[in-house]
């Protein structure tokens, strides 16, 4: 069925975000012909622009992201549903003249999302300005709003913000987005679980030792230190993707794959999460900063107290790793390990799931020298790959053993890589809230990181370091359960 045509309605348009994310994955969305017929996108920004100005811009933000160059025929399409509008924000007045531009003017169709591309503090009144304007009334059309990351600083904070925000919204007309949960390899966690009865034996407490979850990132913090200094690792990444990487990780097969019932079971998940007392944040939860350090190429990487912006004195963390419990039936005390990091080796987000080691070891008086246990290994950036590690006998006379991988990648050489943001752009205007979190899965996130975060806002003297280009915190090891167990940073075969 085709989509109806709705006006996609940037707030921040002319921001990092629209110019890294959005715009690339429109114009995307536009050259495999899913944008539907008659859609429009209107850019709303402080600049004094024209229309001309902003496709211009756009051009540009698109080349940036294109390897194979842009095709002028697709973008002279795409360019006709571009127009900019001048808005500050703050001016109410400008929402009048903005509902009197999308109302007046025939070719911007009455279905209506709103994505708010802007600075989290801002959320509430220009939600509100747009009820204000009555731009949010679904009288001819629907209405859609769409909000990143952070949903909240705290748990209050983000309580007090759904109140704001519910006085003017239905709960389905929000849509909360985390990249995460388009991204391919995570939707494929889903698959591979659920359509695959061999796995479901094997995915409880009595075969999985423990499971790790990483995100790591070469990147320091660049330009963003106004956000990440009042952020800090845990809000930035734990407390929002990692989370929802240990629901779908964890969770029981839903009911359907409609979306509630997705979200029913993650919820499930989150809720049964063993709460941390505040007494207990050092044994379950660890932070660090990074000092400076040593690229591999041997370039000198700056720490993160000689960053622009960033105050002399600050105990912010760049890095932060946690130890949770799901108590249920099927995860009851396996550790899940989760951490998160600026400045580390390489770039790269991780499941890793540990099986349990064979209750005899047979081989103990042989020559075999390789007897790991198995990991099955889900990669989701940079490499995507989904891999079961085993151990197999070398070839020879004698009794010799290695580790093998089997292999079942997400992606084959010839298919297009497809941005987190095709999908979930898509995915609003189809409607599916799927990939998109209710309110319950932000505040029961926000319940398990708070103990951690109110301890560490009161814990100001000092903060653990690591060199800028390392793999993070030796100190960091004391979260692990057993001597034997310790992260897993690589997608190739470890033999220990």
């Amino acid at each position: 069925m085709q989509n109806e045509a709705c006006t996609y309605v940037i707030f921040g348009a002319t921001g990092n975000l629209s110019k890294v994310k959005l715009m690339p994955a429109l114009y995307h969305l536009e050259m495999e012909n899913l944008l539907p017929k008659g859609s429009k996108i209107l850019a709303i920004g402080r600049r004094d622009w024209d229309n001309e100005k902003w496709i211009a811009e756009v051009r540009e933000m698109i080349k940036a992201k294109t390897k194979n160059g842009i095709d002028d025929a697709i973008f002279k399409r795409f360019s006709e549903r571009l127009s900019y509008f001048r808005v500050d924000i703050n001016v109410a007045n400008d929402y009048v003249k903005l509902a009197q531009e999308l109302n007046a003017n025939a070719t911007y169709p009455s279905n209506m999302a709103f994505y708010l591309a802007i600075s989290p503090e801002y959320f509430a009144d220009v939600t509100e300005r747009l009820s204000k304007a009555k731009l949010l009334e679904e009288n001819s059309g629907w209405r859609r709003l769409i909000i990143e990351k952070p949903f909240g600083y705290d748990l209050e904070s983000s309580q007090a913000l759904q109140k704001r925000i519910s006085r003017y919204l239905k709960e389905e007309q929000i849509y909360r987005i985390d990249h995460y949960l388009g991204k391919g390899t995570v939707q494929n966690v889903l698959v591979y679980r659920f359509a695959n009865t061999m796995l479901e034996p094997l995915w409880n407490r009595n075969y999985i030792d423990h499971i790790q979850i990483t995100h790591s990132e070469e990147l320091g913090i660049g330009t963003r230190a106004a956000y990440y200094d009042d952020a800090g690792a845990m809000r930035d990444m734990l407390q929002s993707h990692l989370l929802q990487l240990l629901t779908l990780v964890a969770m029981e097969p839903p009911a359907a794959m409609d979306a509630e019932s997705l979200r029913d079971e993650k919820v499930k998940v989150l809720k049964s999460i063993r709460p941390i007392p505040k007494q207990a944040v050092n044994a379950h939860a660890f932070r660090a900063q990074y000092s400076e350090g040593m690229s591999e190429d041997g370039e000198k990487l700056k720490g993160y107290l000689q960053e622009d912006g960033v105050p002399a004195d600050s105990v912010t963390e760049t890095y932060a790793a946690m130890k949770l419990y799901v108590d249920n039936w099927r995860w009851r005390d396996v550790p899940f390990y989760m951490r998160t990091g600026k400045r580390m080796a390489k770039g790269q987000s991780t499941i890793s799931i540990c099986f349990k080691e064979p209750p005899l070891q047979l081989f103990k008086n042989t020559q075999v020298q390789c007897m790991s246990p198995n990991w099955l290994l889900l990669g989701i950036q940079p490499e995507e790959c989904i891999r079961m590690e085993m151990t197999v006998k070398e070839p020879g006379l004698e009794m010799r053993t290695r580790v093998s991988s089997l292999d079942a990648s997400y992606r084959n050489e010839d298919e297009r890589h497809t941005d987190a943001y095709e999908d979930l752009l898509l995915d609003v205007i189809e409607g599916d809230r799927s990939l998109f979190l209710r309110f319950d899965e932000v505040e029961y996130a926000w319940r398990i990181v708070d103990p951690i975060i109110k301890k560490w806002a009161v814990e100001r003297d000092y903060i653990t370091t690591y060199p800028a280009g390392s793999w993070g915190p030796k100190e960091c090891g004391r979260l692990f359960e057993k001597e034997k167990q310790c992260w897993r940073s690589s997608l190739t075969p470890e033999c220990k």
